[in-house]
């Protein structure tokens, strides 16, 4: 894939000149880390990170030594286990004869536009209903790319079908629902890459609700206390932490095990492993002005902490609705608030960081309403492809529990 550098310069000189200091700070802190042998890893969320290519461009980052290891949500694994964009047909149910009161919102169905060659791979793998695809071109609709294996037939049921397959894995070896799934996972995506290097992917805790079976399947597959476990060990081995468009991340680097926030201190005290936010830096993408106004309060008089020493809550001292990612966030003396898109974001601070590190990236994510985006969606749709259940059953095969 070629990379527009005009375009992707003029996203950084979109940006206001506080935006801008934030990513060449954050930029060389990257560089920095990485120059010394740390780690970076990312907190993303969902929807936007898929639809503006950015879990595909994390993937790439993973592969080129960049990123070191992800937590995201169950819509995210669902998502990459079906090849992370799709094109579908959306067409009026009552066209098909399904009962409106089980339909999504307006009445819409779904069809996954898949090849002869896919689609016949699929029957494989699952009874599809014959009859039903059958009237795919036969009815009104219009053709959309979106976030794959979401609602669409076939490809929707066979991710949520399969989603159990993987649980029995999973639980058979006492790995999360990811790791495995990432075992037959198109290496273009976060779970695929990350199972291929041995670098950590994980759900966290609060954005395991979602994603149908798929989300039910990582709850079921390891406990939360490992789960949460898991999450602290990754957390802690990381120099940087990159939150790129994910809500309730404080519940994610404030949990159980972390001290920073006070939130550990009684799984040390019983003998627990704990860490500590103190010294890592913080890089949050958002485009919420209120996050950098909680942060200027919190440097310049130190407000967000005042209300926390007063047992107060934050937004009657701060003045702003206050967002529960603010706290910890503002707090840290290592926190860097980007404000902004993270369709222009991403591609800035990844090329910037590429180039410093003299790394040749062979993917870019760019806005999506811009045309190299539509482009890169495009691509997407064509080259991620879902995962590969025979690959993954095959590494089942081989895996073995240590014996230690």
């Amino acid at each position: 894939m070629t990379i527009n550098r005009e375009l992707i310069d003029g996203f950084y000189a979109n940006l206001d000149d506080r935006s801008k200091k934030a990513v060449d700070d954050a930029v060389a802190k990257m560089v920095e880390v990485k120059k010394k042998g740390g780690k970076i890893v990312v907190a993303s969320g969902s929807g936007p990170n898929i639809h503006e290519g950015v879990t595909t461009l994390i993937a790439e980052l993973m592969d080129k030594g960049i990123i070191d290891g992800v937590t995201t949500s169950s819509a995210v694994i669902g998502h990459e286990m079906a090849g992370s964009l799709d094109r579908v047909k959306m067409c009026d149910a009552s066209q098909l004869g399904l009962p409106e009161e089980k339909m999504p919102r307006g009445n819409v169905f779904e069809f996954t536009r898949m090849t002869d060659e896919e689609r016949e791979a699929l029957r494989r793998e699952m009874v599809l209903d014959e009859d039903l695809l059958s009237k795919e071109d036969e009815v009104e609709g219009h053709d959309v790319v979106k976030a794959a294996g979401n609602m669409a037939y076939p490809m929707g049921l066979w991710n949520e079908t399969l989603a159990s397959e993987i649980l029995e894995i999973a639980r058979a070896y006492g790995l999360p629902f990811e790791t495995v799934a990432g075992w037959g996972a198109d290496r273009k995506t976060m779970i695929g890459i990350g199972a291929e290097k041995g670098l950590p992917v994980i759900v966290s805790i609060p954005q395991m609700v979602g994603g149908g079976n798929i989300g039910l399947a990582i709850g079921d597959s390891i406990p939360i206390s490992n789960r949460s476990m898991r999450l602290a060990g990754m957390l802690e081995d990381a120099d940087i932490i990159i939150e790129s468009a994910i809500a309730l991340s404080q519940e994610l680097h404030d949990g159980p095990f972390e001290n920073y926030t006070g939130h550990g201190i009684w799984a040390w005290w019983k003998g627990l492993h704990t860490y500590h936010l103190r010294e890592k830096t913080l890089i949050r993408i958002d485009l919420d002005e209120n996050l950098r106004k909680a942060q200027d309060q919190q440097r310049e008089n130190a407000r967000i902490q005042e209300a926390i020493d007063k047992g107060l809550p934050k937004t009657k001292i701060s003045g702003i609705p206050f967002r529960m990612e603010m706290s910890a966030f503002a707090r840290h003396e290592g926190s860097i608030p980007v404000i902004g898109d993270i369709g222009e974001i991403w591609p800035v601070m990844a090329l910037k960081v590429a180039d410093e590190l003299g790394i040749k990236l062979d993917f870019m994510s760019y806005k999506q309403e811009t045309e190299e985006g539509k482009a890169m969606r495009e691509w997407i749709v064509e080259n991620v492809r879902p995962i590969d259940p025979a690959r993954m059953r095959a590494k089942a095969g081989e895996y073995r529990l240590s014996r230690s």
